[in-house]
């Protein structure tokens, strides 16, 4: 299951303990980096260009809920 994420307007909030602000969320993504190694050999990402990324799960930090979260608008949006 795929969890839509969190846009301008809208926020996650867990529907079973009303949780606004810390969840565990696991993703998946497909990334191209450009990486410079220094003369030491210490890699540093210079650039970074997502091509694709999927919010798997996301989890209450609050209650522990599994994929428990709905979008719901975030205060003063509508405004």
């Amino acid at each position: 299951m795929t969890v839509p994420l969190p846009t301008a307007s809208t926020r996650w909030r867990c529907t079973l303990c009303g949780n606004l602000t810390r969840f565990d969320v696991t993703r998946s993504s497909k990334v191209v980096e450009y990486v410079h190694l220094d003369l030491a050999g210490e890699p540093t990402v210079e650039e970074r260009e997502v091509l694709d990324e999927t919010t798997e799960s996301v989890r209450c930090r609050w209650c522990n809920a599994v994929d428990q979260v709905e979008l719901v608008d975030r205060p003063g949006a509508g405004s």
